[in-house]
This record gives structure tokens, sequence and C-alpha cells, in this order.
């Protein structure tokens, strides 16, 4: 499995239901690309319980205005349509692991 790409036309469907973890990010942003290794990683090891997802912050400024991202990497922990955890930053596999166990 991979990293979901999250657009306007998608968002509201993928996390209306179960538990996603987006992380807003920008091509250009070097601890975002970091971001998404570690979220790639994580991918296969939570198929099936969750699903991880990108927003690219420069394609999608509604979506980043909507959900009040100032900085990048931000990831939002979502479940069921509501959000239970706002990260801001890089963030290291275990401390993703042990937010998305707690959901």
């Amino acid at each position: 499995m991979s990293v979901k790409v999250l657009t306007q036309a998608n968002f509201e469907d993928q996390i209306a239901k179960g538990v996603t973890l987006v992380d807003f990010w920008a091509p250009w942003c070097r601890p975002c690309k970091i971001q998404l290794s570690i979220m790639k990683e994580l991918s296969e090891k939570w198929e099936g319980k969750a699903a991880l997802a990108k927003v690219n912050v420069e394609q999608e400024p509604e979506l980043s205005s909507r959900y009040g991202i100032m900085s990048i990497p931000t990831l939002l922990l979502i479940k069921d349509g509501e959000i239970v955890d706002t990260m801001v930053g890089l963030h290291s596999k275990e401390v993703l692991e042990q937010k998305l166990s707690a959901v």
C-alpha cells in the first residue's frame, strides 16, 4: 500500500469513516520529504487498519486553509471525520505508531 493523494474532490470521502493520518506537505520542504518516507514505511504495516494520506499544500490551498495549516509538515489524525490529534513538524515512526495505536 502507498500513501494516498488527497484533493478537494476526495478528502471528505476519505476521512468520513475509519482512521486516517493526513500529512500536509510541499515538494520543496525537506522535513516533509523525510516525513513522507516515514509515512510510506508505515502504510504497509497499517494497511486495513488505518489509511495514510498526503495533501500537497501548494495544489490544495483551500484544504490547507480550512484546516488551519500554518507550518509544514503538519499531520492530522482523523477518526470518523473528527480530528483527534494535530502534530506539527517532523515526527518519528515510533511516535506516529503510538498515535495510531491509541485511536
